[in-house]
């Protein structure tokens, strides 16, 4: 049997500085090391929510540049739309182009792009590109009384910004309405 270190009177067994030291150095290093193994948890589990975010908005735009491009065409057929319309020509093709309109924005519908409704709202330069000023006294200033181009949206993304004109305060002087002329200031 192992006998206990013999003690002289007045002197206590105490044990020796350098296990506690390399206790207290270890207890550390596990602390930093649980420290940094948590840290490495959270930043992957951060990673991973970024690039799932980053993936769904791929997947939601993906179409963006595609919609651009069939914009261009619905532009000139509604104007083709339009021009048939004033001149009362060949009531087949007014109807043929109707058609093709009406295909277009239900393709473009059925990918979540959606016009911007602009006609007497108020200028936002966030969603219109205003390309031309007109004094009035029927709307208050800073009012979309004309628009040239349809602006349209992808989902809760601006595609392209509506061509806008917008009132501007009507000239000292004049008289209201469109008699005096065109009116428009170019910005």
């Amino acid at each position: 049997m192992p006998t206990e270190p013999e003690t002289q009177p007045g002197s206590e067994v105490q044990p020796e500085p350098k296990e506690s030291e390399e206790l207290r150095r270890l207890r550390s290093e596990l602390d930093e090391a649980t420290d940094q193994a948590l840290r490495s948890r959270a930043d992957l589990e951060n990673y991973r929510r970024r690039m799932q975010r980053e993936m769904e908005d791929e997947r939601r735009y993906a179409n963006l540049r595609l919609i651009r491009d069939l914009l261009p065409v619905l532009d000139n057929i509604e104007r083709a739309i339009e021009a048939a319309q004033k001149a009362n020509e060949s009531e087949t093709l007014l109807k043929g182009f109707q058609m093709v309109a009406q295909q277009l924005q239900a393709l473009l519908d059925q990918y979540h792009c959606k016009r911007i409704e602009a006609l007497y709202q108020p200028f936002d330069p966030s969603i219109h590109d205003a390309i031309a000023q007109q004094p009035s006294a029927e709307y208050p200033p800073h009012t979309v009384i004309h628009v040239t181009r349809n602006g349209y949206w992808l989902h809760d993304r601006v595609v392209r910004p509506s061509q806008v004109v917008v009132a501007a305060q009507p000239l000292p002087g004049s008289a209201p309405g469109p008699a005096q002329g065109d009116g428009q200031e170019t910005l």
